[in-house]
């Protein structure tokens, strides 16, 4: 195993990784703002955030990340009210919706999910010391972050703000580059607006205090690792970075990981245009979980990935290619010897496929490690030259991948079902058609053909193809 390196948006440079605790990494990851159900773009970084855990697990790191969950902002308020119901119930609602996508795309659970509304004390806590050290100020009831105050603020995301108008403040959650003034770390209270009733007046948090609070209580003053949208850079983690630092005087976060946007068709995801879609868009129209993690995972997560149809179909025909040739190994008669020996070259597949994750997450080498030892593996198996004394070597390389990518395991089918979708015919589980394979064995023994080509029929209905070997065994694969 070789050196991890990641691309840290602090110093704009491949890092060496260590971490500040030997052999234990911790990690604060964004989750969503729950005002709506998360959508794809979402569930891309949310994706490359699970497989980086896995990979830092993978090499022996014990992991603790910390998924926050912002139920109180500008738009759940609104929404809220609009709905006429309180904030807690509004996003109750949002977060069980949340938390069973993230299962069923086989998203590891953090060892900490953090509501904001559950932080509150933490959050006023690190308003006072800010306002004890002069980092911020109360101005008609809220409290503000001065920026000028702090020399370093831009040093994540780049940008000069020395042209800054001291004093000039945002109070919406949510700015562009050129709105970057003192921002709202507490807002006043509103009429109709849900409040807390605190030491620093009665009100609520402003978004960008809810994460170094959050981060800090459950993590210390400084962290390993802290992921992200690109699109949170600035403001949201140039704020972070600003109010920890001046809070604690020590650097907050190390090395700084952002995934790039996802578009669809080339296009940004908009409602306006028809092109936004969330998981349960997708599920509703047929495809898999499995195929949809394949296909965010793929693409490496500081490269753009143009979200489409037919990416999305070749994703689940990878992952049919990958169980069919599990199958493959674990049912085909295989000769005891060969003349040809693989252990090397499968341990070459694992070099490159850990060479890959280790250069920042590099998702599309480790694939095509795997994806060149499967075709090399089935071509010398229809040659007859690989030997069963090669396949536990294989499984277990694929048990590495599958630990890291997630797609083999788990019954789609069933996970769909759960949820409550229709799902087509052709998505028998494996034990079903194992059933149906049984069933027309047994007919044909009983010389029942007609029975025989009728359960053939059927399975090819359902996107089954039946391959009868000479040893009187059958082996299936889907479409």
């Amino acid at each position: 195993m070789g050196e991890i390196l990641f691309q840290n948006t602090l110093s704009g440079r491949k890092e060496p990784f260590e971490p500040l605790h030997a052999g234990e990494v911790r990690m604060y990851t964004c989750g969503p703002t729950v005002y709506d159900f998360a959508h794809i773009g979402n569930f891309r970084t949310f994706v490359f955030q699970d497989v980086l855990r896995r990979f830092l697990r993978s090499r022996g790191y014990r992991v603790r990340q910390v998924m926050n969950l912002t139920d109180v902002d500008d738009r759940i308020i609104l929404n809220s009210q609009a709905a006429g119901i309180g904030i807690r119930e509004y996003t109750d609602k949002y977060i069980a919706a949340f938390l069973e996508d993230m299962r069923t795309l086989s998203l590891e659970k953090p060892e900490t999910i953090a509501r904001a509304t559950d932080n509150i004390d933490a959050m006023v806590s690190l308003v006072e010391t800010l306002m004890e050290r002069s980092y911020a100020y109360k101005s008609d009831g809220s409290a503000y972050y001065r920026i000028a105050k702090f020399p370093g603020y831009g040093k994540l995301s780049k940008v000069s703000f020395s042209g800054i108008q001291a004093g000039a403040r945002v109070d919406v959650d949510r700015y562009e580059k050129d709105d970057a003034r003192d921002f709202a770390l507490w807002k006043e209270h509103k009429p109709g607006e849900h409040f807390w009733e605190t030491p620093i007046g009665p009100g609520r948090p402003g978004w960008h205090i809810e994460c170094s609070a959050m981060a800090m209580k459950y993590l210390g003053p400084t962290l390993d690792i802290h992921t992200g949208g690109v699109d949170l850079v600035f403001p949201h983690h140039e704020n972070e970075i600003a109010q920890s630092e001046a809070a604690t005087g020590k650097p907050f976060v190390r090395y700084w990981l952002h995934a790039e946007h996802l578009f669809v068709n080339g296009e940004k995801m908009s409602k306006s245009v028809g092109n936004f879609y969330t998981l349960r868009d997708l599920f509703a129209r047929g495809y898999r979980p499995s195929a949809i993690r394949f296909l965010l995972a793929s693409v490496p997560y500081r490269r753009q990935l143009n979200f489409t149809f037919d990416g999305l179909l070749q994703a689940a025909n990878s992952v049919e290619r990958l169980r069919n040739f599990v199958d493959r190994l674990k049912k085909e008669k295989l000769p005891a010897t060969s003349a040809v020996a693989f252990g090397e070259r499968i341990e070459e597949a694992r070099r490159q496929f850990e060479a890959g994750l280790e250069d920042d997450l590099n998702t599309a080498q480790a694939l095509a490690a795997v994806f060149d030892l499967v075709r090399e593996v089935n071509s010398a198996i229809d040659r007859g030259e690989f030997a069963t004394a090669d396949t536990p070597a294989v499984l277990q390389f694929i048990e590495l991948f599958d630990g890291i990518f997630a797609v083999m395991s788990g019954d789609d089918a069933a996970k769909l079902r759960e949820l409550g979708y229709a799902v087509e015919s052709a998505e028998l589980s494996d034990e079903e058609i194992e059933a149906k394979v049984a069933e027309r064995q047994q007919a044909r023994q009983r010389r029942d053909f007609a029975a025989s080509d009728r359960v053939r029929n059927e399975l090819a209905e359902h996107g089954i193809i039946l391959e009868d070997l000479k040893d009187g065994t059958v082996r299936w694969k889907r479409k």
